[in-house]
């Protein structure tokens, strides 16, 4: 067994060697259509080996293009991402390995395992759905669209990043920052009495949610909300090559073509599970909103509006439950979250996590081995910190998936990244409760893909997971960012080291709902915004329409006319989400039903978390998603764990 190092350095010998792999690949690939009788040893095996080991070097420059973006890395990654696109389009219309999939399956299917029979299935599910059975210049015009798809992909997000980078706002009058809490002023701070605020999500919450001056909180969201308004034009082009492809592969709508690989079975299906949840959640948060304006008033505020949600759901928050988030931070240090956070999982899943040293890309990535039963079988990279030359958001990133190459295991490796506040030399980064969710849910997704003992590669960890089931391990992991048991392994203070008081925890128990059905009804508006978008596919005031009607019928409040959020919903339009936001919810039943099992059974309960671990961890996407999950839980998911977790259970 083996892991391979990353190295951060010479993009320029990264690009030789991807340029190399697919020109190496293609001969690799006659030499294999060319022998005389094919079957999965001798085909598959080396095709997923190819293939594998092309995407490994691809993931190095796209991951430096998001963790350490310059100019060289957009050059690289821009001009390397038509390549890769034509060639896995190449590969997909390509007749002889249909073939050779059909025939491997054909004579040995008797002998061939679970995970290798996914494997065939998969892939003859895909090369139909590939196009490949369409005529030569349809195949042309397929090939293209990909080809661009993935260059406006690239583009939509490469526009967020600049336009986050080019704001900041400068403020000099001590009134203005009155109350923003001493971490994130000193993060802010540019010189006395100047400080800093920008558009990433550290800096620019902790304006929205404390900062005194209205005006300043709306000049903030309104650079935020009309980010990259070049965007409008890229999603109307994206849903068009995605209506004409769809409509290329014999699909009525977008839609209806992205759910052909997930669990659900249809948009309807989708938007009626979507809308049910909503039925019980408007009303609610409807209330929530009417609670929130009667406080915003009481404080002398005429209208409530977008950009004083945060800011005064915070003090309402304060004044009724009397919960300040800010006194949590010191108890979320990264360094101790991080540490504590692997001894909690050592504890509920019985794997171990080794600080090692390699290269990295940044001073302040971590790398781990991880083991269980003292046996290494993964390796993990932490990135956490927010930098100017890194992507918002957060995100697991594969790398390595686990398979053999001439007798050697070769370990999976992944990467989760976040973007919470730098620590200084004098200023540990602290956290709010909310990135210790994201940390959890980051590792519940790293997880699902570094503990498989799957060694098939399509189908080894995430890999060939549905869609619409890949958030279930992660959206399980979060819940538990809320447990006393959880937070007793990380939440010290970072001064005193004292640990949490047992009244703060009950605390953070009581306020996990605070209003959380405002927060599920906005969850519900872009699912049903993403599936309609893509089920119409119309121009671009046409997906404002769309955007506009379904607040109607699920936002309890309305934000202004300038607020452009799809220019920014990179989920969709350079994420994997395109029809498939839902995803988040139809998950999130899973985790719900599995969670509470923990909960109601006890957390530390050995034996669920053996089969929590073999029926779940280690399959990765080596069956169904349903089926694993029944083989785990022992019947189908229903829909009161997740009302219960959401806080809407009568």
């Amino acid at each position: 067994m083996s892991f391979p190092e990353f190295r951060s350095d010479n993009l320029d010998n990264k690009k030789i060697n991807f340029l190399d792999k697919v020109k190496s690949n293609k001969d690799e690939l006659e030499r294999l259509l060319a022998l005389d009788q094919i079957d999965y040893e001798n085909f598959l095996v080396p095709y997923q080996k190819m293939n594998h080991d092309l995407d490994v070097i691809f993931t190095e420059i796209s991951h430096l293009n998001s963790v350490k973006n310059s100019k060289e890395t957009q050059a690289i990654y821009t001009e390397l991402l038509p390549i890769i696109s034509d060639y896995y389009t190449t590969l997909s219309q390509d007749k002889r390995i249909l073939a050779a999939y059909e025939s491997a399956l054909t004579k040995n299917v008797s002998k061939l395992n679970q995970a290798r029979l996914k494997v065939l299935n998969d892939g003859i599910r895909d090369f139909k759905l590939s196009g490949v059975d369409l005529p030569s210049e349809q195949k042309d015009r397929l090939k293209a669209i990909n080809i661009r798809l993935s260059e406006c992909s690239n583009q939509f997000s490469q526009n967020i990043l600049d336009a986050t980078n080019s704001y900041e706002k400068i403020i000099t009058d001590p009134k203005d920052v009155e109350g923003i809490p001493e971490s994130d002023l000193r993060a802010a701070t540019v010189s006395d009495n100047q400080y800093k605020f920008t558009l990433q999500i550290p800096s620019y919450m902790a304006y929205m949610t404390y900062g005194p001056n209205r005006s300043i909180r709306e000049e903030l969201y309104r650079a935020y909300t009309t980010r990259a308004p070049q965007n409008g034009a890229l999603i109307e082009e994206i849903l068009q090559l995605k209506k004409e492809l769809a409509s290329l592969l014999g699909f009525s709508d977008y839609s209806e073509y992205s759910l052909a690989v997930k669990m659900a079975d249809s948009t309807k299906s989708v938007l009626d599970f979507l809308n049910g949840l909503a039925s019980k959640a408007r009303p609610l948060a409807e209330k929530e909103l009417r609670e929130l304006q009667v406080f915003a008033s009481s404080k002398g505020l005429d209208k409530l509006e977008s950009h004083d949600v945060a800011f005064y759901s915070e003090l309402l928050k304060k004044e009724t439950l009397h919960f300040n988030e800010e006194e949590y931070r010191p108890y979320f240090e990264k360094e101790k979250l991080v540490a504590g956070g692997f001894q909690f999982l050592e504890k509920l899943l019985g794997i171990q996590f080794k600080l090692i040293n390699v290269d990295v890309w940044e001073p302040t990535v971590q790398v781990f081995e991880l083991s269980r039963n003292n046996s290494p079988f993964a390796r993990l990279y932490v990135d956490l910190e927010a930098r100017q030359d890194k992507k918002g958001g957060a995100w697991m990133h594969n790398w390595h998936s686990r398979h053999k190459t001439d007798g050697t295991t070769i370990l999976p490796t992944a990467f989760i990244v976040g973007n919470f506040p730098p620590s200084l030399p004098d200023n540990p980064s602290l956290l709010r409760h909310n990135d210790v969710v994201t940390f959890f849910h980051e590792m519940g997704h790293a997880l699902h893909h570094l503990m498989t003992v799957i060694e098939e590669p399509f189908v080894s960890g995430i890999n060939g997971v549905e869609w619409d089931a890949v958030e279930f391990p992660s959206q399980f992991l979060e819940n538990f960012a809320y447990e006393r048991e959880a937070l007793k392994f990380f939440a010290y203070h970072y001064k005193t080291g004292e640990p949490i008081p047992d009244s703060m925890i009950q605390k953070l128990i009581d306020t996990k709902n605070f209003q959380s059905a405002m927060g599920v009804v906005r969850q519900l508006e872009f699912a049903i915004f993403d599936l309609k978008i893509h089920k119409e596919c119309p121009d671009e005031e046409g997906v404002q329409k769309i955007l506009d009607s379904v607040r109607k019928e699920v936002a309890v409040l309305i934000p202004p006319a300038y607020n452009k959020f799809q220019n920014g919903f990179s989920h969709i339009f350079a994420g994997g989400y395109a029809a498939g936001y839902y995803s988040y919810k139809w998950a999130e039943l899973l985790s719900a039903n599995a969670f509470f099992r923990f909960v109601d059974n006890g957390i530390f309960d050995s034996k669920l978390s053996e089969s929590y671990c073999e029926n779940i961890l280690f399959k990765g996407g080596s069956e169904p998603a349903m089926d694993l999950f029944r083989k785990f839980y022992g019947k189908d998911p229903d829909i009161n764990p997740l009302l219960r977790l959401l806080g809407l259970a009568a």
